[in-house]
């Protein structure tokens, strides 16, 4: 019986050691606060599409102008829902503190980007929130 306990331990040891095949250790970092800030854009009926490229190539220029940006991601819509109520872009912008997006906000790489974007748009919705940032392995 106690063989079955210990092995039954060792077992469950072996399976909380390993997440999505990668073993884990006492010296991984733990999970890091991080803030993301997320931009949606619904763009203007009728705009040319290299003015979309113009906006997308500026956004995704911001992180070599902006140190405080530590992630950046950009895509179009794809979801077969329909409630995206016209909005097609989305980026998603990552900062390690609220410093960071303050710093990038009044950056003026960020101010210049903005007057590109300022009259391609037709709606926007702008969202930040926190998450954590899995283990550093």
């Amino acid at each position: 019986m106690r063989r079955s306990i210990l092995a039954l331990g060792l077992t469950c040891g072996a399976a909380m050691a390993f997440i999505n095949g990668k073993a884990i250790t006492e010296a991984a970092d733990p999970p890091k606060q991080v803030l993301r800030h997320m931009v949606l854009y619904k763009f203007k009926d009728g705009l040319e599409p290299a003015k979309v490229h113009q906006v997308i190539d500026a956004f995704a220029g911001l992180p070599e102008k902006i140190n405080t940006i530590i992630g950046f991601e950009h895509g179009t819509n794809v979801s077969k829902e329909g409630k995206s109520e016209g909005f097609t872009h989305c980026f998603v912008v990552t900062f390690r503190d609220e410093e960071g997006l303050a710093t990038y906000l009044d950056h003026p790489a960020h101010q210049e980007y903005v007057q590109v974007v300022r009259d391609k748009r037709d709606k926007v919705i702008v969202f930040d929130y926190w998450t954590t940032e899995p283990p550093t392995r």
